[in-house]
């Protein structure tokens, strides 16, 4: 590998993020739900929707009175259209260019996304503008640099081998996904009452195939990386994951998954 390597953020096809990192993302949206506790009756936005997790759980727990999701990835919105038609409406979108108008929702929330939205600032203005005077917004994103433990094996072991991925560690990459900093970006766009929590989830894997299997399909940035180097150095990468992870008797995994939340209020007299 090269520093230059490109690796994709880019997320397209549903099927292969469903085994990659959307078998957690449903697991982790009722517990950010719960910890928002929204009343019922509310018209709610998913902005980055992806493949339905967080709508499909505000659906199931929220008794929303809407729920509109917006996505860019063509493929993620037909998935989600796939699995909620008829109870969630979905719309092609991105964050900084919301296609809804000024104070149409409630309760505007983003799963696992914030970090790989370009201009934060420009997002968390356009989800104040569609957001009701006194209303909620709110966002939940893994802890890349510690306890998301199913994606930091993947890079600490990378980084370890090659001094190019130690660059492209999302933990790295991303620091907005800590709660100091999610704190800030909410209140520097004016939000108000904000607040930060940790989500935690155990991730299993039945064996180090179930684990790896998953990386191999390209899409996010740790599997990108994982398919763009050549089967010699993909064979490497993998035997020093197998040595570095931790294993039970019974040949399973069990690993941590956190993620940081954070919800702010807009102001009633806004």
């Amino acid at each position: 590998m090269n520093a230059r390597t490109p690796v994709s953020d880019t997320w397209e096809s549903g099927n292969p993020y469903e085994q990659y990192i959307g078998r957690w993302s449903r697991k982790i949206a009722p517990l950010f739900l719960a910890w928002l506790d929204q009343p019922s009756g509310k018209r709610w936005l998913d902005v980055g929707c992806g493949t339905g997790a967080l709508s499909a759980a505000i659906l199931d727990q929220c008794t929303p009175s809407s729920v509109v999701g917006v996505e860019p990835s063509e493929g993620f919105l037909k998935l989600a259209v796939q699995n909620l038609a008829g109870k969630a409406r979905f719309l092609a979108g991105n964050a900084a260019a919301l296609p809804l108008d000024d104070g149409a929702c409630d309760v505007v929330v983003s799963g696992l996304v914030l970090n790989f939205i370009p201009d934060l600032r420009d997002a968390l203005a356009e989800m104040k503008r569609v957001t009701a005077a006194g209303g909620t917004i709110a966002a939940y994103v893994w802890d890349y640099a510690d306890e998301m433990e199913v994606i930091k094996y993947f890079w600490d072991a990378a980084a370890s081998l090659d001094t190019a991925a130690a660059h492209l560690h999302e933990g790295v990459r991303f620091p907005v996904c800590r709660p100091c900093a999610l704190k800030a970006a909410f209140e520097e766009a004016g939000l108000i009452e904000v607040e930060t929590s940790p989500l935690d989830l155990k991730a299993e894997f039945v064996d180090f195939e179930d684990y790896w299997r998953p990386f191999l399909g390209g899409q996010g940035p740790a599997p990108a990386y994982a398919m763009s180097l050549s089967q010699e150095q993909r064979s490497a990468l993998r035997s020093k994951l197998e040595s570095a992870l931790p294993f039970a008797a019974s040949g399973a995994i069990s690993l941590r998954a956190r993620a940081w939340a954070v919800r702010g209020v807009t102001r009633s007299d806004t």
